[in-house]
C-alpha cells in the first residue's frame, strides 16, 4: 500500500466523515516536531537499514545486494570501527541486540542471522515466510516489521511468532513500517518514503502520535526518493538520547521531541 502520509491522513478524514452520527469519529493523532541537540557525521555511503545503541556503542546495518553489512560505528566522527558482510547475494535489513548477540534480517530472502556481538562471527540463522524490514525488542520479545501494517512479536530463542498487532492511525492501517526502535514503552517506526516516525502503542497498534522530520530530510537531499529516505532510529536509555539518520545521509542527529502542535 504505497500511500503518502498526507494521503493517509486524508483517507482517515474521509473515513471519519463516513461514520454514522452515533459513532464517535476517530481523532487524528497529534504531530510534533523536533529540536536538534547535536549533529554528527554519518557515512554517506551507508544505505542504512537498522540502528541501535548499546553500552556506549552505535551499531548499524546497511543494505543493497553486495553492500550489506553489520557495523560498529564511532558516534563522534561516523568512522566504521569494525564491520562484517552479510552472506553474498543477500539484501540486509534491520538489526537488534539480544543478550550477547546481534540479530539481523534480510529483505526478500526469508532468512535471518545470529551474530556474536563482540566478534561479529555468525553463530546461527533462521527462516521466515514474509519480507523482513525492521527489528527491535521490548526486553521480552523481538519485534519485526515486514513493510505491511503488521508488526510481529517473536520468541527470541526460537524466532517463532508469538503475537502480532495491526498498526492503525485514526482507524486506518499504516503500511510501509520500516526501521523500529522501542523507546519508553512505545514502538517508534520509520514509514518508508516519508519523513515521519510513528509512535505506536505496542498493546493496541494504535499510532499515538507522529514525529515530523521533514526539516532534517530537507537537509539531506529531500528524503523523498527511495535512496535517501529517513531510516534509522537509536535510543540511549542511560543518557536519554534519541538519534535518527537516513539512507546515504551524511549526518546523524541527536534530537529532542517538541510538544505536539496545537490543534
Amino acid at each position: 500500500m504505497r500511500i503518502a502520509f498526507a494521503l493517509l491522513l486524508g483517507f482517515a478524514g474521509c473515513a471519519q466523515q463516513a461514520q454514522p452520527a452515533e459513532q464517535p469519529a476517530a481523532q487524528a493523532p497529534p504531530t510534533q516536531g523536533v529540536r536538534v541537540v547535536r549533529t554528527y557525521p554519518h557515512d554517506p555511503g551507508a544505505f542504512t537499514q537498522g540502528l541501535f545503541w548499546l553500552e556506549g556503542k552505535l551499531y548499524e546495518s546497511t543494505g543493497l545486494v553486495g553492500q550489506s553489512t553489520i557495523r560498529e560505528v564511532n558516534l563522534e566522527d561516523g568512522r566504521v570501527l569494525r564491520s562484517t558482510d552479510i552472506p553474498a547475494g543477500l539484501f540486509g535489513e534491520g538489526i537488534v541486540n539480544w543478550g550477547d548477540e546481534v540479530l539481523s534480517i534480510t529483505w526478500q530472502d526469508n532468512v535471518g542471522f545470529r551474530w556474536d556481538r563482540r566478534t561479529f562471527r555468525q553463530t546461527g540463522q533462521w527462516n521466515y515466510g514474509h519480507e523482513g524490514w525492521g527489528l527491535t525488542q521490548d526486553g521480552r520479545r523481538i519485534i519485526m516489521s515486514d513493510g505491511s501494517p503488521i508488526l510481529r512479536f517473536l520468541d527470541p530463542r526460537t524466532m517463532q511468532e508469538v503475537g502480532r498487532i495491526e498498526v492503525t492511525s485514526a482507524g486506518q492501517p499504516v503500511a510501509r513500517l520500516n526501521e523500529l526502535e522501542y523507546v519508553k514503552g512505545e514502538i517508534l517506526a520509520n514509514v518508508w518514503q516519508t519523513a515521519f516516525i510513528a509512535r505506536i502503542d505496542p498493546a493496541t497498534g494504535e499510532v499515538k502520535g507522529w514525529i515530523d522530520l521533514r526539516p532534517l530530510a530537507a537537509q539531506n537531499g529531500g528524503g523523498t526518493g527511495e535512496d535517501n529516505v529517513l531510516n534509522g532510529i537509536a535510543y540511549d536509555p542511560d543518557r536519554d538520547r534519541l538519534f535518527v539518520t537516513g539512507k546515504n545521509w551524511p549526518r546523524l542527529y541527536e534530537i529532542d521531541l517538541l510538544p505536539p502542535a496545537a490543534r
